[in-house]
């Protein structure tokens, strides 16, 4: 078996077709984790969340993944940019929106030390804990309060706060644990988010760094998408991007996740 995780796909169906292909994958035979954001600004999201399912990938969801969901679960409306329509007009919508609420934040090989999510793991956070606040979220996505989940959707747009405190309760909670987790680039030392930056490393603000720059004394792999400025780039083997910015004219990427070989096509 072989294990590819693949970066944000953001509706690019035929690259992400092309790119199994180039692989020559088999679901009966290999593993495909998919980084989140399957949807949106791309021409075919609609295509890709079906064979994404069909696949039966593993996946994390993406700030863009819990946009769609929010269209269709709370009275959000689809913004200017967003190519989701599509979607929402299918046969399948309803079963589409019920596999996707169930995805999960983070996937995690504890026998390889491997951690996913959609933007990565802060330094304040260890494994364990990413592993339980992400567990937070989940329940209130994949559980049957459809109450609860209008009610999380409803709070999940913000900013604030942009520090993380074990004492949050309740969605202001659950929206710190979100944004950690689907939407961080740059941190401060204690963790303080800064969502006014979405270039690369050489943007970084003023007392800020890429998440990823900070020491860690753990073992563990983070494979994350989110930040296609990057162009694939850390600089530490041990922090894995895989957003190579298909959407936006780059390339499409899959990183074998035993070997970290890459392979790519183009936009």
């Amino acid at each position: 078996m072989t294990r590819y995780a693949m970066g944000d796909l953001q509706g690019c169906y035929i690259q992400f077709q092309a790119l199994l292909d180039k692989l020559a994958y088999s679901p009966s035979r290999d593993e495909l984790w998919l980084a989140g954001d399957l949807v949106n600004r791309g021409p075919d999201s609609l295509s890709c969340l079906r064979l994404a399912r069909d696949l039966e990938a593993r996946i994390v969801l993406g700030n863009h993944d819990l946009h769609l969901l929010a269209c269709y679960y709370s009275e959000h409306l689809l913004k200017r940019k967003d190519t989701l329509r599509e979607i929402f007009e299918a046969n399948d919508c309803d079963d589409l929106m019920e596999w996707l609420r169930k995805q999960p934040l983070v996937q995690v090989d504890d026998d390889k030390k491997l951690f996913m999510s959609h933007a990565g793991l802060p330094h304040i956070w260890k494994v364990k804990k990413a592993r339980k606040y992400a567990q937070e979220v989940h329940e209130i996505l994949a559980g049957n309060d459809k109450k609860a989940l209008s009610s999380y959707f409803s709070e999940m747009y913000g900013n604030d706060p942009d520090v993380w405190d074990r004492t949050l309760t309740g969605q202001t909670r659950l929206r710190v644990i979100t944004n950690y987790l689907t939407r961080m680039r740059f941190v401060d030392q204690n963790g303080r988010l800064d969502f006014s930056v979405k270039e690369g490393v050489d943007k970084t603000p003023h007392d800020f760094k890429p998440w990823f720059a900070y020491p860690v004394t753990h073992k563990w792999v983070t494979i994350f998408g989110h930040w296609a400025a990057l162009e694939g780039h850390t600089g530490n083997r041990q922090f894995q991007a895989i957003d190579t910015g298909c959407v936006w004219g780059g390339s499409l990427t899959a990183l074998n996740i035993d070997t970290f070989e890459r392979v790519s096509v183009e936009a």
